[in-house]
């Protein structure tokens, strides 16, 4: 639980992610108690008519061809952070370009951190979001290493199921029994500060923004090749490896379009000394052994993947034993040589589960098993979707209704 501030009125039924401005606007007051945050009532969402083209129109053209971030729900979920007030000015309000000032601390000294997860249309219409917990606490610790507020997780858990309340009619309605259209939600938290001195800001800005999602294989499920990246590190010992920051990403492209001029998909990372396998592109690793192990590797350097998790939790359901430990690149190269691992794969939230189906590393090229897709990455992939979907029981808990 939290304390925020609140604002009284006769209009304002009940505290909640409501439009702070309106209320500003209508001649309320802001109060010196504080209030106990438990929810965030969904009638207290305004909703704001769009310009131009109908936002019905502008919906059913973004759903009928999604692609992956390029189409944008009608609301944003806003907060404010001072060091004075801590946490205010909580709201749901309508996506709007942002107005920032050349001096904002977040364009010069990157402060800025950001979560993925997704929210899903079930067979009986409901809508569910999957382990908004996991990401908020993620989130917390991304904030601790860039010296931004912690957000309370109920918080941050309310904002995304209020965001999707709101804007229910963007979550795509999956084509046919195994489709997997999603809403994509992405939390980010960054520096507002304008001030050029280099400290951590004092003023924050929190949003939470929605994008529906088609299916990352919109052709059916196939194979990726790595690159074994030697010429870059994407984190060492004490950096900000473990945190989803965006300077972590801008670094990695550079790698990301060698991979691409070699005929790769994507880029495998290496650790600072080069000698231990780290993370796939923007995705976790995972080895499938001939001895039943899902192997992981360990690291303080690589992102704790929420998929990840999920898949080392059913891994047991499809005789495998989770295993997360450092893994040499040496001990890879040996093991996909001699049939030792006989699948792999990067998972992450946008493509759940992608094959790994060949290393390059220089000029040698390391093709897994035979090259395909295996049996085991399928069916665990198979298996989180139903879950994600509600095409099968969740006994963990994973899902949070909305609405």
């Amino acid at each position: 639980m939290v304390d925020l501030p609140c604002w009284t009125g006769d209009s304002l039924a009940s505290p909640g992610w409501g439009s702070v401005g309106e209320i500003a606007d209508a001649g309320l007051t802001r109060t010196s108690y504080h209030f106990r945050v438990t929810s965030f009532p969904l009638q207290s969402v305004p909703v704001h008519p769009e310009k131009g083209p109908s936002s019905d129109e502008r919906r059913a053209a973004a759903l009928a061809d999604p692609g992956f971030g390029r189409h944008f729900s009608d609301h944003v979920a806003r907060a404010r952070w001072t060091s004075d007030g801590g946490w205010d000015d909580t709201r749901i309000g309508r996506l709007a370009d942002l107005a920032m000032h050349p001096a904002s601390a977040v364009m010069h000294y990157g402060q800025s951190i950001f979560e993925g997860l997704k929210a899903y249309r079930h067979s009986d219409d409901s809508i569910w979001v999957f382990r908004p917990d996991r990401n908020a606490a993620r989130f917390a610790r991304s904030a601790e290493r860039l010296a931004l507020p912690v957000l309370p997780e109920e918080l941050f858990v309310d904002s995304v199921v209020q965001l999707v309340a709101a804007d229910a009619a963007w979550v795509p309605t999956p084509s046919g029994p195994d489709g997997e259209q999603s809403l994509y939600l992405r939390p980010v938290m960054y520096a507002s500060e304008a001030f050029l001195g280099v400290r951590p800001a004092k003023e924050i800005t929190y949003l939470a923004m929605a994008s529906p999602a088609d299916a990352y294989f919109a052709d059916g499920v196939h194979g990726v090749r790595l690159w074994v990246c030697r010429d870059w590190v994407r984190a060492a010992p004490g950096g900000t490896g473990a945190a989803k920051c965006g300077g972590n990403y801008a670094a990695s492209l550079v790698a990301q379009e060698q991979a691409r001029a070699r005929g790769c998909d994507q880029v495998l990372w290496l650790d600072a000394q080069q000698r231990h396998i780290e993370e796939s592109g923007t995705m976790n690793l995972c080895l499938v052994t001939d001895d039943g192990e899902l192997l992981t590797p360990a690291s303080e350097t690589i992102l704790d993947g929420v998929t990840r998790d999920s898949l080392l939790t059913l891994a047991g359901e499809h005789g495998l034993t989770p295993v997360m430990r450092p893994v040499e690149l040496a001990e890879l190269t040996a093991r996909i040589l001699d049939g030792g691992i006989t699948e792999a794969f990067a998972c992450g939230t946008a493509a759940v589960i992608t094959p790994v189906t060949a290393l390059l590393d220089g000029d040698r090229d390391l093709v897994v098993a035979d090259g395909r897709p295996g049996p085991a990455t399928l069916a665990l992939r198979e298996h989180l979707l139903d879950l994600q979907f509600g095409r099968r029981p969740d006994p963990y808990g994973w899902l949070r209704q909305v609405g």
